[in-house]
């Protein structure tokens, strides 16, 4: 017996998100979720999925499949709902959405260009930020950003080497063991030319993804420059799928605000068909 979902794809940086639009429990969501983003199926890196939101400020709820919180299927669903809501060309439509991974809504402006879609997000904030030395299969010096629900490692690179990379995966694994959270993402970032190869593991899921963009990758190396350099910047951060722009500020020694913008694409949408 096969399960029709309706759904919808989206490229935020090519960073292959599907929103399932059927209304299904949590319980499900792993199941489902890796049925679509398999190779032979709908494919994609990532999947959420789209519910009623509790706070009467907030257009929809976002639950990612493995609890966890995700900047560009935020940017998704937001450019979904202001397509829905038949955005003009050269307009922006603010957008409010509740999500899975952080307490508060997130807040997002879509702006429509010559048919294309871009959002502005506003990010959650670390919570700590701090130097960590890991004595692993090698000494692997990270800077660690603390978030509700995830941890991000910040490595600084000269190269992105397919060894490092293998490296880096394994590291991944053996770190998640020491977290209790619903992501962990590990980047490598090339301070030389503003490159950022994203490493996330979903552990309720089992999933471990080089991404081709991660709006919340992004977000962490402003956070971390900022913290590193004691002052705002506003930069280009370089991905495999393209560049997502991000702005941080910094006041009283502390990170407080940090906003990312992207392009998004609608990929394509319909129905697909998962067995129960």
């Amino acid at each position: 017996m096969k399960q029709e979902i309706d759904f919808v794809k989206f490229s935020p940086t090519q960073n292959m998100t599907i929103l399932v639009k059927t209304w299904y429990p949590q319980q499900d969501h792993a199941r489902i979720a890796a049925n679509l983003m398999s190779y032979d199926h709908v494919h994609a890196e990532q999947v959420g999925f789209i519910q009623q939101a509790i706070s009467p400020h907030a257009e929809a709820c976002l639950h990612m499949a493995g609890g966890e919180f995700c900047g560009n299927a935020c940017m998704s669903l937001a450019v979904m709902l202001a397509i829905e809501k038949n955005i003009a060309d050269m307009t922006a439509m603010p957008i409010q959405i509740e999500t899975s991974g952080n307490h508060t809504p997130i807040q997002c402006i879509v702006t429509r260009k010559a048919g294309q879609y871009y959002c502005r997000v506003r990010m959650p904030v670390p919570e700590q930020i701090q130097y960590r030395t890991f004595h692993k299969d090698k000494i692997w010096q990270t800077t660690q950003l603390n978030y509700q629900d995830a941890v991000h490692f910040v490595i600084e690179v000269q190269t992105f080497s397919t060894t490092l990379q293998k490296e880096a995966e394994s590291f991944i694994r053996i770190v998640a063991t020491e977290y209790d959270v619903s992501l962990i993402g590990l980047l490598l970032y090339d301070a030389q030319t503003g490159e950022m190869a994203p490493l996330i593991y979903v552990p309720a899921l089992d999933s471990i993804v080089w991404e081709r963009g991660c709006g919340s990758g992004t977000a962490s190396i402003g956070a971390y420059l900022a913290w590193k350099h004691q002052k705002g910047i506003d930069c280009d951060i370089k991905q495999p799928g393209g560049t997502i722009r991000v702005t941080a500020n910094y006041q009283h020694s502390i990170v407080e605000q940090v906003e990312i913008e992207g392009n998004v694409g609608l990929v394509a949408q319909g129905k697909a068909f998962v067995n129960v």
